[in-house]
Formats: structure tokens, C-alpha cells, sequence
């Protein structure tokens, strides 16, 4: 006969600001184990940034669920909403190993008795415990950022040579020189987006830190007559994790606005795939909105394929009324 398993009766705390080192590893540790699991990271880069930050007062607001009365215990799920341009976002993962057993919605139930009126979240790689929670609370989908994958094979057939414009070099990114004309190329890049475009100097210097970075592959086009800084494709490699190979990323591309219609941003894309493919990467990936049609449809004439999708929802509530 077999025996059913008491439900877990899971404590959740509340951690303003910038957690303790200890917790921040368990964080991290449990990041990975569900990311190994998944195939996708369940906290973004900025998040896990954040997390880390001695200035992140405010900004942050972090919930760990454990076993109830075991708050040295294993961590089972974290929930961690930080504040930005674009309002409160919130992520949220559970341990592969605690999953349908209440911890997701403990940590939910937590979240929302804040009563944070503007509050969206992410879900990474869309999947459907994911989904399923945020219907039962009354979220819905409010945008997808696609994922898409180049494979090596098919970039040989696509992936034309770089054509630069007459006049504009290549250079990589020297660190110590560069940072603030790059804010400022940035910054009018994406003056049409909330999270890109509101890059700081801590921002920078925070992903300089990072060990992925790679200052040869941060790629800047500049008018060769005076240096002026037209575009950027800085690259990334993620480290390989598991069973999952290393993979490029086109991490970021922008192109200033007087340098818009030259033909410089697919000319920075094929530069920054050719970099990653001279560092042996079989497969390179990107996100794109889904409804930014025209990047779209570049990448896949580029060889790019969706791959997976992350999904931000919202609560009801939350959405304008038209």
C-alpha cells in the first residue's frame, strides 16, 4: 500500500532591500539548479544584479519560502520584485525539487498582500505551472520576448559577409575610455525603451565586472574622420551549464539616430555573429520583442529561428482602461 506524503506547510520571509550573502547564495544556487532543469534562467541578469547591490534600498523586495520551521533549511522558491523605469517587475522560481507542492503560491499569496497596483511579472520560458499560476491569480499576458537561435550550419548558408558604410571602422570597447559615449550612443539608441535606454554608469560598470564580459567582443562603429561613436553590437557567451553547450549571444545592437537608414545595424549584427563563431560557438541566440516586426524579420532572414518565448504578465487590474 502506498503511503501519501504530508504537503509541506511552507514559511515565507519578507527581506527589504539587499539580502544577507548567505541568503544571496541560496539564491543563486537555487537559480541554477532550476536553470539547469529548465534550460532557461529563472532571474534575469539585472535581477541577479540588484540582488547583489549595496544601493538597492527601495528597489528591491525579496521573498524566500523554506520549510516551516526550518529557516536554515534548504530554500524551496524565492520571489524578487525590483523597481525600475517600467514599475514593479517580479520573478519567481521554485526549486525542481519542491515543485507542486504549494511553495509557488505561498510565495504569490506573499506578493500580492503588498498591494503593489502596477506590479507585472516574467516568465521565463513560459512554462505552463507558470502560466497556470498566473491565471488563477488573475494575470494575463502582456508581451513576449522571443528567443531566437542561429545554428552554425545555417548561418553558412544566410549570414552574409560585413559591409560596413564608407567612412565607419570597427574597434572593440576600451574600458576606461569609452564608457560615457557609449552611455550616450546607448541612451539615444533606445530612447524608445524603458530598460535599455535607462543604462547607468553603475550598469555598465556592474557588467564590466561580470566574468562573461569581453571587451574585444563589444564592437563599436565609429566615423573614422573624428571617432564619433554611430552603433555597437556587444556580444555575450554563456558558459556552458549541464548537459547545455556554451552559447553567443547578440546581446546588444543599437545604432544612434543619425546613423539610421546607413545599413550599419545587420552590418554590426553579422560582425558581432562572426566574432562568436571565430570563438568556436556552434550556436548564438537573442531576444526580440514579438511585435518588433522589422528586427524580426532581419534576424530570420539572418538564419535566426524562434526558439522559446518569455512572457510578462500583469494583473488585470493593472491594465489600462480604454
Amino acid at each position: 500500500m502506498t503511503v501519501a506524503q504530508p504537503v509541506p506547510t511552507w514559511s515565507v520571509e519578507r527581506i527589504a532591500g539587499a539580502p544577507g550573502s548567505s541568503v544571496l547564495g541560496d539564491v543563486r544556487r537555487l537559480a541554477a539548479a532550476a536553470a539547469e532543469a529548465d534550460g532557461n534562467p529563472p532571474l534575469s541578469e539585472q535581477t541577479l544584479l540588484t540582488l547583489r547591490a549595496d544601493g538597492a534600498g527601495d528597489r528591491l523586495l525579496v521573498f524566500t519560502a523554506r520549510t516551516a520551521g526550518q529557516q536554515d533549511g534548504e530554500l524551496a522558491g524565492v520571489a524578487v520584485i525590483t523597481r525600475g523605469a517600467d514599475g514593479a517587475v517580479l520573478e519567481l522560481v521554485v526549486g525542481p525539487d519542491c515543485r507542486g507542492e504549494g511553495a509557488g503560491t505561498a510565495l504569490i499569496e506573499a506578493v500580492l498582500a503588498e498591494g503593489i497596483s502596477d506590479l507585472q511579472g516574467w516568465s521565463h520560458g513560459n512554462h505552463s505551472a507558470a502560466a497556470d499560476l498566473a491565471a488563477r491569480f488573475g494575470f494575463v499576458p502582456v508581451r513576449e520576448l522571443w528567443r531566437m537561435r542561429l545554428t552554425r550550419a545555417a548561418a553558412e548558408q544566410s549570414v552574409p559577409e560585413v559591409r560596413l558604410p564608407d567612412g565607419v571602422v570597427l574597434r572593440p570597447f576600451v574600458r576606461g575610455q569609452d564608457e560615457e559615449a557609449w552611455l550616450a550612443a546607448n541612451a539615444a539608441a533606445f530612447a524608445h525603451h524603458p530598460e535599455q535606454g535607462a543604462t547607468t554608469r553603475a550598469d555598465l560598470e556592474a557588467r564590466m565586472d561580470e566574468e562573461w564580459f569581453d571587451a574585444d567582443g563589444f564592437l563599436l562603429a565609429v566615423r573614422e574622420e573624428d571617432g564619433t561613436l554611430l552603433g555597437f553590437h556587444w556580444t555575450k557567451v554563456h558558459a556552458g551549464l549541464g548537459a547545455h553547450p556554451p552559447m553567443g549571444e547578440v546581446y546588444v545592437v543599437g545604432v544612434t539616430p543619425e546613423a539610421q537608414g546607413l545599413g550599419l545595424g545587420k552590418a554590426l549584427t553579422v560582425a558581432g555573429i562572426e566574432y562568436l563563431h571565430g570563438r568556436g560557438l556552434q550556436a548564438i541566440m537573442l531576444y526580440v520583442d514579438a511585435d518588433n516586426t522589422a528586427a524580426v524579420a532581419l534576424y530570420r532572414k539572418l538564419g535566426f529561428t524562434r526558439w522559446d518565448v518569455d512572457v510578462m504578465y500583469a494583473g488585470k487590474r493593472a491594465l489600462p482602461t480604454l
